[in-house]
């Protein structure tokens, strides 16, 4: 078998190092015939720069790379353009160093392509000289490509003065790109972002967006074709349901795909079911939107949005379902109408990390594991009586700043919000606002062939038997266990807890 490309995002160290590859070829040749500028948004890891490199071996005309390749035979390789690659790395904390990594990176192309620019002060003009130079020199047009085009921006995204000065010097630069198209012959630009034209993209409003166009759904990714081919001898006696709900279910419009970074390091790791993806990072700043949100967790499976916001990153006014969809911690569910989602978390590793994630945020002390375990072993057992004492030390480890300068514990939505994070982040089948035809109950639980309804209130009111006025249960068959609790928001825990088995 071929090695495993674990961390490798040159497309010539794989095909030479005959690492496997997935290929991508004649999506990049559709691609290239079709457009001339245009913009790709991904989550992290989803093999962006890998995709970028390959183009980048297209046009300088590296045939030897894709004998075998769908792009092999349908590609002119006699013709050769001059590349401009442009990708940032850390360190960009103001103005003045997005100029210097600006000129590093010019002076690192210069290099390669064997032209001097004159100019030394400006970047942006050095920019616009290299395109036109290599354009006379080469007597070819230009390809430019740009990885990671808003990473300066996100980097600082805590800091939104500073953030807002290198987004207008990432524009002034990214400018000289329209207006050099004559010297042009593509231009391709990926980011995890899509900022709104008014801001980033005003001096490049010529970009086609092909972030949620579905001819090009699988240009990251893997799909489960490719799991089921290319992966089959890497993958002989693994439970493939389990590897499908742990790690596939992003969409982009195209096939459901799963993040290459997760399938490469589950099978490295021999097969061990891990966040893999997750843990390369999840910013601050999102967690703090989320608390300004109310926690309300649930309401991220099954939410509506218009592709307008899902595709508009302000940087000035930060939606949250925008950075969750476009940061990956969302995906499309499915299309309710034209330019309406549903979004929703694309799969297991996804929803029991981000809500271990959020709790991580919430509580004080380490009981959270202890909690967690006994959640998940008390309702394997059908130990319902015991879940009391485990939810009232759950909530009493909700640090008290998550109270401070607002009303929340009297909100209802909280303390289903909390006890989702909870029951989600134990890898149980968890469904908020359970519909039913008699209305919706808080939350159901699937464990086991056992089922869990829970109805909350605050203050006061007969939670038990609303579910048993409302028939909730008849949905479901086998053992199901209505749960009523009602909370206090003055001690901020559990007041009244009452349970019917039937």
């Amino acid at each position: 078998m071929k090695k495993l490309p674990v961390g490798i995002q040159t497309f010539s160290k794989i095909i030479e190092g005959d690492y496997l590859y997935i290929d991508k070829t004649e999506i990049a040749r559709s691609l290239i015939d079709s457009y001339q500028y245009v913009f790709l948004s991904r989550p992290r890891r989803f093999g962006k720069s890998l995709f970028l490199d390959t183009l980048k071996d297209i046009f300088e005309g590296n045939r030897e790379l894709f004998r075998g390749l769908l792009i092999d035979e349908q590609w002119d390789w006699e013709v050769n353009y001059p590349v401009i690659q442009i990708s940032f790395s850390g360190g960009i904390d103001s103005r003045e160093t997005l100029r210097k990594n600006l000129f590093y990176i010019l002076n690192d192309n210069q290099e390669r392509l064997d032209i001097t620019c004159v100019e030394k002060d400006d970047p942006n003009q050095c920019f616009a000289e290299l395109i036109k130079k290599a354009y006379d020199k080469y007597s070819q047009k230009v390809v430019i490509l740009i990885d990671e085009y808003d990473k300066p921006i996100l980097d600082n995204i805590e800091h939104i003065p500073e953030a807002l000065l290198i987004r207008d010097g990432l524009r002034n630069f990214y400018t000289k790109i329209k207006d050099n198209d004559r010297y042009l012959r593509f231009a391709f630009l990926t980011g995890v972002s899509k900022f709104a034209k008014v801001s980033i993209f005003s001096g490049l409003n010529n970009l086609e967006d092909i972030s949620l166009n579905p001819d090009f759904g699988n240009v990251c990714g893997y799909t489960q074709l490719d799991l089921e081919s290319s992966f089959a001898p890497y993958l002989e006696g693994v439970d493939m349901e389990r590897v499908k709900r742990w790690y596939n279910g992003y969409n982009f419009l195209g096939d459901s795909v799963y993040n290459p970074f997760d399938i490469l390091l589950f099978i490295k790791n021999n097969y061990r079911f891990k966040n893999y993806w997750f843990e390369t990072g999840t910013p601050k700043f999102l967690i703090e939107l989320i608390k300004k949100n109310s926690y309300f967790i649930p309401r991220f499976n099954g939410l509506e949005a218009e592709e307008s916001l899902i595709n508009s990153f302000d940087i000035e006014n930060l939606n949250l379902e925008t950075i969750l969809f476009q940061s990956g911690y969302l995906t499309i569910k499915r299309l309710i109408e034209d330019e309406m989602y549903e979004l929703g978390f694309p799969n297991m590793e996804v929803q029991t990390s981000f809500c271990k994630y959020i709790l991580q945020s919430m509580t004080t002390g380490s009981e959270q594991v202890t909690i967690r375990r006994e959640l998940l072993a008390f309702l394997k057992a059908g130990d319902v009586a015991s879940l009391e004492s485990v939810i009232k030390r759950l909530f009493a480890s909700i640090a008290y700043n998550n109270y401070t300068n607002n009303e929340i514990a009297r909100y209802e939505g909280f303390y289903a919000s909390v006890l989702y994070a909870y029951f989600a982040s134990i890898v149980v089948e968890t469904i908020a606002e359970d519909v039913s035809n008699k209305g919706r109950i808080d939350l159901t639980l699937k464990v086991g062939g056992r089922t869990f309804l829970f109805e909350f209130k605050v203050t006061d009111g007969e939670p038990l038997e609303q579910i048993k006025r409302m028939k909730y249960y008849e949905k479901y068959s086998g053992d199901r266990y209505l749960i009523g609790i009602v909370f206090d928001p003055k001690a901020r825990n559990i007041s009244r807890f009452e349970v019917e088995r039937l």
